[in-house]
């Protein structure tokens, strides 16, 4: 028997299937952590060249042993990364911000919140957390490799990794987003103003100027005679650089689509769902919706037991020819729900848009708490923050022999 039911009700439950954005490395004070397959890259590098610095330093010490204390220094960098972004996870917490995860990559980590900071002091307190723990973390170094015995390997890993977090620590701390203190200045601009994505342009701006001067420090290492051969530093430097210069221009962007939302939530912006079983045809499945009371409604897939597994992929269902569809099973045509595409009813203005960066083409489906309120269609969204402008008339464009 077909059966079928508004997905607000609270017998439909979303049931997210996990998924992390690397290698799950477990939860840590309650956060999943992944690592990012980039990090392996740039861990066999700096393994590599610093097992050769302490093997030549502290001869005749083997090869192999001076690998081994590389590699320790590259886990003993990850954990101060881990640190640094747990900083900013726990004081995000603490401020009643969830989130979902940290990821630790090649140029440092991110952690991942579930919206934006509700006001400029609770954004100043999380963006300095990170580099307060990376600071505080370079002074224990440093105090160890004061105390070590001087000329010893011990020594020089200790100076080394207080070297390492103080520069991270100094670094994130510049005025220019994507950096941490990019997120203090923005904050201090939205006080000033009390617009948030004013704040959030003049930081990014700020930001490309950061990575214009951190390109062009790195190409005037090649200048100066006992930096003339640090090529991984340089190529390093400016890697950095382009990420920065990327991380600025999506701020600015997305500071500009943000001030154009309109001020509706996400749960006022989802179409409503109507729920079929899993074993339903597709041409059942379109009966339904059509006789439903709803305007434009998706259509949803439940398990027996009455759970949302799904809703009905319009590309996919588009694709199956009309005499077929009285014999394909809804489910050969639904996309399956995934954590990155659930959102939360609340969800509004800048905080939506965030929400849906990395698919802003998807379809979300909108919760709160186990109501499924129905699917936010993020082409519609984006069409409300920048609508098609269709030319007045045909343009043809040539291609020059």
């Amino acid at each position: 028997m077909n059966e079928h039911r508004t997905a607000s009700a609270p017998a439909a439950r979303a049931r997210p299937e996990e998924r992390g954005s690397g290698i799950p490395l477990g939860r840590l004070a309650g956060v999943p952590i992944y690592l990012a397959p980039s990090w392996l890259l740039l861990a066999a590098l700096i393994t590599l060249t610093y097992g050769t610095i302490v093997q030549t330093r502290a001869q005749p010490l083997p090869f192999s042993t001076g690998l081994l204390v590389g590699f320790g220094f590259v886990v003993c960098l990850l954990v101060s990364v881990l640190l640094h972004e747990l900083g900013h996870a726990v004081t995000s917490r603490r401020s009643g911000i969830g989130v979902r995860g940290i990821t630790l990559e090649m140029l440092g980590g991110y952690t991942e919140m579930e919206r934006e900071a509700p006001r400029p002091g609770v954004e100043m307190l999380v963006s300095l957390a990170g580099p307060a723990v990376s600071l505080v973390l370079g002074m224990l170094a440093a105090g160890a490799a004061v105390v070590l015995p001087s000329g010893g390997i011990a020594a020089m890993f200790a100076f080394q990794l207080a070297l390492s977090n103080i520069v991270v620590g100094v670094f994130n701390a510049l005025p220019g987003l994507p950096l941490d203190g990019g997120r203090a200045l923005q904050a201090l601009v939205w006080k000033i103003t009390g617009d948030a994505n004013v704040g959030r342009r003049v930081a990014g701006w700020f930001g490309r100027l950061l990575a214009v001067a951190t390109a062009g420090s790195a190409l005037l290492l090649l200048e100066l005679k006992p930096f003339h051969k640090a090529y991984f530093g340089v190529a390093f430097t400016l890697l950095v650089a382009i990420t920065m210069w990327v991380g600025a221009g999506q701020a600015i962007r997305h500071a500009k689509a943000a001030a154009q939302l309109p001020p509706f939530s996400a749960r006022e912006l989802a179409r409503p769902l109507v729920a079929v079983r899993s074993d339903t045809p597709l041409a059942e499945a379109d009966r339904i919706a059509e006789l439903s009371d709803d305007r434009g409604p998706v259509v949803a897939v439940v398990d027996s037991a009455g759970s949302l597994v799904g809703f009905v992929h319009r590309a996919k269902a588009r694709a199956v020819p009309a005499e077929r569809r009285p014999w394909v099973p809804i489910v050969d045509v639904a996309a399956r729900i995934d954590r990155h595409h659930v959102l939360v009813g609340d969800l509004r203005g800048a905080d939506l848009l965030m929400a849906i960066r990395d698919d802003p083409g998807g379809d979300y489906l909108v919760v709160t708490g186990e109501d499924v309120h129905g699917v936010l269609r993020g082409a519609e969204l984006v069409s409300l923050v920048a609508p098609i402008r269709r030319p007045r008339r045909p343009t043809v464009r040539r291609n020059s022999a």
